[in-house]
């Protein structure tokens, strides 16, 4: 049984993410996965070989810019992991760090930013370290993918305002 991280961690995108990660998300929001492209999929690889979805997230595709959200972590999976495995997770700053940061780095350069609504602090304290500020409360927070004017900022936040509640 390995204790490194990217041997019992497989982080990818997924096309059908209700597939794989229906259970987690139920869980946390008691809720259906939307059903729509960029799905984020941690996999626990167990010692028998099979591979267990523990962590989600998605990505809307805006144009200009993505939304993020979605983001959970199956607890009950994470429990049954090995005292070394969890340490080793810990050590990497947790699951929904390494998928956030997975997703980011395959599509924030190709937009303008990406936006979130976060009210909760250990999930705001995650997506600071990937780059995310408050850009007003009191959930709207924001990744930069490149220097925006203030004019062009206000422009895309104005747009993540006509989508409503997201």
């Amino acid at each position: 049984m390995s204790s490194n991280f990217s041997d019992f961690i497989i982080i990818t995108e997924v096309d059908r993410g209700p597939a794989f990660a229906a259970a987690i998300f139920q869980r946390k929001y008691r809720a259906r996965v939307p059903d729509f492209r960029h799905h984020y999929v941690a996999f626990w690889k167990r010692d028998d070989g099979s591979f267990m979805p523990v962590s989600y997230l998605h990505f809307t595709d805006c144009g200009d810019l993505l939304l993020i959200g979605g983001a959970c972590t199956d607890g009950e999976k994470l429990h049954e992991m090995s005292d070394a495995q969890r340490q080793a997770i810990d050590a990497a700053g947790g699951i929904n760090l390494a998928v956030t940061r997975y997703a980011i780095e395959r599509h924030a350069a190709d937009r303008d930013a990406i936006f979130g609504l976060c009210g909760d602090a250990r999930s705001f304290s995650i997506l600071a370290q990937c780059g995310f500020e408050r850009v007003r409360e009191p959930h709207l927070i924001a990744r930069w993918s490149r220097p925006l004017t203030d004019a062009r900022r206000a422009e895309l936040i104005a747009k993540v305002d006509s989508f409503g509640p997201f």
